[in-house]
């Protein structure tokens, strides 16, 4: 069976940010630029891409239709046409009965949201495959789009921002919940085997099941994949509510960029928590409120990567910062 059956440990903390000070462990390398523009991305993308040769995926949140705040366009235009001309986008349908719910209406928003100037492979659109869980709790293995095997890297290209019921959308959820397929592999995510309430998964749980979804995708591309956080029009929505996000109240930060998703999307989170009071708020309580901190923690203890990292400004030399210094607000890093 690709679910175990056990029961949750509660008290985990995903409802607590981490200081610096607190965490363990290695150092991974993380870059950052305050340049949101395809020319930032591009740049950025250069300095994670050795590894990423052969057929590419590109794994991006393509959103509903006109959705306001997903990856404008163009820069993603550039990227593929100057970096990556013979990769492809791809995504898979959702399991919630919205613009994506079928290839058909998958296809239909991907027109309208103007994804048409390369090729977009919705991965689940014929069938699935089951990829192994390495040392999960909750799975032993997750089912993913089938033509996941057709590709020898992935790029996970993700706009950081918030989440329902994730807290937080950020590499781990753009390939968490991403590849997994529609019909079975969100639902082995999203709901308790033998129901089909989508919003039953209680928060810990929600935060581990939805990470060894994309630790099968981190281990079967091994070394061949690389990530990208784009810190722009950060509403406490994810772009899978489209034009219904709640409005965009956190300034836009910049790009980071690792080979380790633990610490991209950790870097991402503090460079969030580096904000201003008023600025960090909403986002900050939507994902204590939802406990998405749990995300971080449990990439590290499933050996994901490192939540310890260096952060280097390609903008300036490539100085080491601490993220309170690349946003401009300067407080004692490890106390917010």
């Amino acid at each position: 069976m690709a679910e175990k059956k056990i029961h949750p440990v509660p008290g985990i903390g995903g409802e607590r940010y981490v200081p610096y000070s607190e965490r363990t462990g290695n150092e991974s390398i993380v870059y950052f630029t305050r340049d949101l523009s395809a020319e930032g991305l591009c740049r950025i993308y250069d300095r994670i891409s050795g590894n990423l040769t052969g057929r590419v995926a590109v794994k991006l949140h393509t959103g509903e239709k006109n959705g306001p705040n997903i990856i404008p366009r163009p820069w993603v235009k550039e990227l593929m046409s100057s970096r990556l001309p013979d990769a492809k986008i791809v995504e898979t349908n959702t399991y919630y009965e919205g613009d994506r719910y079928t290839t058909e209406q998958h296809r239909e928003t991907l027109q309208v949201n103007g994804w048409t100037f390369c090729p977009v492979d919705i991965m689940d659109e014929d069938s699935t495959v089951m990829l192994p869980v390495k040392d999960g709790k909750w799975f032993t293995e997750m089912s993913m789009g089938k033509n996941i095997l057709n590709y020898d890297s992935m790029l996970a290209l993700t706009h950081f921002k918030g989440h329902t019921q994730g807290g937080f959308g950020g590499s781990n959820k753009n390939l968490g919940i991403g590849c997994a397929d529609g019909r079975i592999g969100k639902a082995m995510i999203h709901t308790e085997e033998g129901s089909d309430d989508m919003w039953g998964i209680r928060t810990e749980e929600f935060m581990e099941r939805m990470t060894e979804s994309t630790k099968a995708t981190v281990d079967h591309f091994g070394k061949k994949i690389a990530f990208i956080n784009v810190m722009r029009n950060m509403s406490v929505s994810c772009d899978c509510e489209g034009c219904s996000a709640a409005p965009v109240v956190t300034p836009d930060i910049g790009i980071v960029a690792s080979l380790d998703i633990c610490a991209a999307d950790q870097a991402s989170v503090d460079l969030l928590h580096a904000l201003k009071p008023d600025d960090k708020a909403a986002l900050s309580e939507r994902i204590s409120s939802r406990h998405g901190y749990r995300q971080l923690s449990y990439m590290k203890e499933l050996g994901m990567g490192n939540r310890r990292y260096i952060l280097v400004d390609i903008d300036n030399g490539d100085a080491r910062l601490l993220p309170e210094n690349a946003v401009g607000h300067v407080v004692p890093f490890g106390t917010l």
